[in-house]
């Protein structure tokens, strides 16, 4: 049987209950999950590469176990279905919070479609609980000194206080 290996992209800057609600999601699906840190140019993450990685690892410990080493983190820059292509993904991994959510990864699935055909996209909707949760909004309120306990892993959450205190 093939090893069903796939690929989960996004900033992670900060790691969300959002993120890992899909996250579990898709260990429901795949045997192995690339989570693929996107570096763009025209964004300056809050936090590095490392810190960002350091953040989900901490977070599989806790949280999976032994199921952690399901995981592979790394950096990517340029086309997603490029790096899924050289991270051996046959899966790209999508979650969704809202229609607004549905209709941009719906374009984005056909695109990436067109370019990768070997690639199957798979959408998994958040859970109620955390479906208005997004890094953005975390990034602004704990800038602004507010709790965002409820909406990341205690790691992240001490990783903003100690961002926003410096």
């Amino acid at each position: 049987m093939t090893k069903r290996i796939a690929f989960y992209a996004g900033s992670f800057d900060p790691l969300t209950n959002g993120h890992l609600d899909v996250l579990k999601g898709a260990l429901t699906i795949a045997d192995e999950i690339i989570v693929g840190i996107g570096a763009q140019a025209s964004k300056q993450p809050l936090f590095s590469f490392e810190e960002r990685v350091k953040l989900i690892e901490a977070w599989a410990a806790d949280e999976l176990g032994a199921e952690a080493g399901r995981l592979r983190i790394v950096s990517f820059k340029g086309l997603l279905v490029d790096a899924a292509h050289q991270n051996g993904a046959s899966i790209l991994i999508r979650g969704l919070r809202d229609g607004t959510d549905l209709d941009y990864e719906m374009q984005m699935a056909g695109m990436n479609e067109t370019m990768a055909p070997d690639l199957q996209t798979i959408f998994l909707p958040a859970s109620p609980s955390v479906r208005t949760i997004t890094a953005t909004l975390v990034r602004q309120i704990a800038s602004m000194g507010g709790d965002i306990r409820p909406f990341v892993p205690a790691a992240v959450a001490a990783a903003l206080d100690a961002k926003f205190k410096s």
